[in-house]
C-alpha cells in the first residue's frame, strides 16, 4: 500500500472516531461533563502529587512516548505502531513496579486522610492540644538551637507511616519536651547526628537515617542535614525542620520543597496551620484560609 494512503486512511480513522465521540457527547452532555471533570481532577491531583518526586522525570519519558504512539497512529506508521503496542502490552506490569512508591504513598494519603478524620472525629479536641503542645515545644527548642548554632534535624509525621525511617535510629517513645529536644541535639550527645521522629504525638526515635535527595537544583550551600530533609519530604508527606549548624538557619522541607529564614514564631505559625487547622478542618469539610 502507498504511504500517502497509510496517511490518508490513518487520518479519515481519527475524525471519524472523533465524530464518534462528537455525537455520543451531544446525547447526555451534562453526564459527559461531569464525567470529564472528575477525570481532569483525578489528573490534576496526580500530577501534583508526582511532581518533584523521582518519579516525575519518568512520567514525563512515558508521556513523550505515548505522544509519538499517538502520531505513528494518526500517521498510519505500521511498524511503529507494532512496536509501540507490543511495548505497552506488558508496560502496564512494569509502571505498576516502577511506581509502587508512589501508588502505595498516595492510596495511603487517601485511606488516612478520608477513613481516620471520620473515625477519631469525636477525639479531635483532645489531638489539637496535643499537637498544640507539640508546636510550642519543637518552636521553643529550635528558636534556642537556632540561637546556638546547634544542628538539628525534626521529622514530624503525619498521614504516612514512617517505620521503616524510625527503625534506623534509637527508639524513644518519649514525651514531647523542648529540653528533650534540646539535650537530643547537643554536639556531645550520641545522638546528635541524626534524626528525630515525632509520631502519634510523642518522639519515637532519635539518630535516625534520612534518605538523601538526588536533585541538582538546590542552593550550592545546602548541606547533608538539608538534602536529607528534602529526601525525607520526597518519600512521605511529613515536615521536617533543620536547624544550620554552621549559620543556624531555620528551614522547613515538605511537599518536595525547602524554604528557610523562618524564626521561631514563624515556624510556629506554619507549623499550626500545617499541622491543626488543615489537618482538622480538612476532617470536618472546611475550607482553610
Amino acid at each position: 500500500m502507498h504511504p500517502d494512503s497509510l496517511t490518508q486512511t490513518g487520518s479519515t480513522d481519527f475524525f471519524f472516531k472523533l465524530g464518534e465521540a462528537l455525537r455520543v457527547f451531544l446525547d447526555n452532555p451534562i453526564i459527559h461533563l461531569l464525567d470529564i471533570l472528575i477525570l481532569a481532577c483525578v489528573l490534576f491531583v496526580a500530577v501534583r502529587f508526582i511532581r518533584g518526586r523521582k518519579a516525575g522525570v519518568l512520567l514525563i519519558g512515558i508521556s513523550v512516548l505515548l505522544l509519538i504512539m499517538g502520531i505513528a497512529h494518526l500517521c498510519g506508521f505500521s511498524a511503529t505502531k507494532m512496536v509501540f503496542a507490543q511495548f505497552f502490552s506488558v508496560g502496564i506490569v512494569a509502571l505498576v513496579i516502577i511506581f509502587h512508591p508512589e501508588i502505595r504513598e498516595a492510596l495511603e494519603r487517601v485511606g488516612n486522610g478520608s477513613i481516620s478524620g471520620i473515625m477519631s472525629f469525636g477525639d479531635q479536641r483532645k489531638k489539637q492540644e496535643q499537637y498544640t503542645k507539640i508546636i510550642e515545644d519543637v518552636s521553643v527548642a529550635v528558636g534556642e538551637l537556632s540561637s546556638t548554632k546547634t544542628g538539628a534535624l525534626i521529622v514530624i509525621a503525619r498521614t504516612i507511616n514512617l517505620d521503616e525511617v524510625t527503625n534506623t535510629g534509637v527508639k524513644l517513645n518519649s514525651e514531647v519536651s523542648s529540653f528533650l529536644i534540646r539535650n537530643l541535639f547537643f554536639n556531645k550527645a550520641p545522638l546528635h547526628d541524626g534524626a528525630i521522629i515525632i509520631d502519634d504525638g510523642r518522639i519515637a526515635a532519635a539518630g535516625c537515617l534520612l534518605p538523601l535527595t538526588r536533585r541538582t537544583d538546590l542552593d550550592s550551600d545546602v548541606g547533608t542535614r538539608h538534602r536529607a530533609a528534602v529526601g525525607m519530604s520526597e518519600v512521605s508527606d511529613a515536615i521536617i525542620v533543620v536547624v544550620s549548624e554552621e549559620t543556624g538557619t531555620i528551614s522547613v522541607a515538605h511537599d518536595c520543597t525547602l524554604t528557610r529564614g523562618y524564626t521561631s514564631d514563624s515556624l510556629r505559625k506554619f507549623l499550626t496551620k500545617s499541622l491543626i487547622k488543615r489537618r482538622y478542618s480538612d476532617a470536618k469539610g472546611d475550607k482553610t484560609e
